[in-house]
């Protein structure tokens, strides 16, 4: 008897590789860059971006695509602060995005007209580390309520990710978060990690995070 396993997972990830190439040549090809953030629920990356489309909105052409697990909440939030077309990507249950709903949200919009994507991504740090979603880079946003050991905990997140925002800063004086900890752990994992020390809430470190994207912008390639 002669038995023929069929790998499922591996044919899946191999199409979803194939559409994430197609997603960096359209995207290539109009020198735009994109930015998957991701994170774990309540990190604060939808403020994050809020705050980045009040400050940048006006002066840059940003496109943003949101993915979320049951509701399209997000998506909402951040349609109140552009004019530009927000897309949101209901999962209905699945743990992240994938390149095909990347490309298909692509389609909406006009690339010619843009000079950067903000992809939302949905809040986990397990499955989405796995998925290539075509962008120019990760971003990982996690926050000083999580805990110092977070990248030790999801290192191939952190691995993957070219940048990191430290969240919600403005809370350091009220709960017991080692900063310095948290940053070696995560050069640890991942030696040529970029930090962003931000509060999404109160605006601290919010400026150093736009001048990046301003670079982003500029040069279709993160800096």
């Amino acid at each position: 008897m002669t038995i023929r396993t069929i790998e499922v997972r591996e044919k899946v990830m191999a199409r979803n590789d194939e559409l994430a190439a197609e997603v960096r040549k359209r995207l290539s090809a109009h020198h735009v860059g994109a930015l998957n953030l991701v994170s774990a629920p309540g990190s604060g990356k939808t403020l994050l971006l809020e705050r980045t489309l009040e400050r940048l909105g006006d002066e840059l052409s940003l496109a943003v695509i949101a993915g979320d697990v049951q509701t399209q909440n997000d998506a909402d939030r951040l349609a109140r602060h552009t004019d530009r077309l927000v897309q949101a990507v209901v999962t209905h249950g699945g743990c992240h995005l994938d390149a095909r709903q990347v490309l298909v949200a692509l389609e909406a919009l006009d690339l010619q007209a843009t000079d950067l994507v903000f992809i939302e991504n949905v809040g986990n740090l397990v499955c989405p580390a796995s998925w290539d979603l075509g962008e120019t880079a990760k971003v990982v946003v996690f926050s000083v309520t999580e805990g110092e050991d977070k990248p030790l905990k999801y290192p191939k997140m952190f691995q993957q990710a070219r940048y990191a925002v430290l969240n919600k800063i403005d809370l350091l004086p009220h709960v017991p978060f080692d900063l310095d900890l948290a940053v070696h752990h995560a050069h640890a994992v991942n030696a040529d990690l970029r930090f962003f020390l931000t509060s999404a809430l109160t605006g601290e470190g919010i400026e150093e995070w736009c001048d990046f994207v301003r670079a982003c912008a500029r040069s279709a390639l993160p800096v």
